[in-house]
């Protein structure tokens, strides 16, 4: 069988790109059971929830729910059980030395297979105030609005 090739999206946390400035990402394996590799391969996560917390110089993935494995026997994993992150020395000191800043918090971006490898992509990222959400969701729109009337400039119906 031949070895898989490029990369296969499973899940992403579009809420966390709302809610936080991302400053840094990094791409962290996972520990994962069998099933859990099943699970994810049939396409079911979700990263709603998830958090990274660094315990004793390791980091660990809190709150993602892979749902168990339906053709699983009592060999199957618990849905949110803390997973651990393969990062780094210096990655996971880098991020350890922000975190303890006030306001920074590590969150998970999205879940996919590199080269039928689990990888996640996590982000060092800051909270978003209220209004933060509404100047990004006003410059959104904004865009949007400035792109229709150039659309519509060039088929000449202004």
């Amino acid at each position: 069988m031949p070895k898989e090739q490029g990369r296969k999206l499973v899940a992403q946390n579009r809420k966390a790109r709302h809610d936080y400035h991302v400053e840094d990402t990094y791409e962290a394996g996972l520990v994962l059971m069998g099933t859990e590799v099943k699970s994810l391969r049939a396409g079911r996560a979700s990263l709603v929830d998830g958090f990274v917390d660094i315990e004793n110089g390791e980091a660990w993935l809190h709150g993602v729910h892979i749902p168990e494995y339906a053709q699983g026997t009592w060999t199957n994993h618990a849905a949110r059980r803390k997973r651990k992150l393969l990062l780094n020395r210096v990655e996971i000191d880098k991020i350890e030395r922000k975190t303890s800043e006030k306001g920074y918090t590590i969150v998970p971006l999205s879940l996919y297979f590199k080269d039928g490898r689990a990888k996640v992509e996590i982000a060092l990222a800051k909270g978003k105030k209220s209004w933060d959400k509404r100047q990004t969701l006003r410059e959104r729109q904004d865009d949007r609005e400035k792109q229709q009337a150039i659309g519509r400039r060039l088929k000449g119906q202004e």
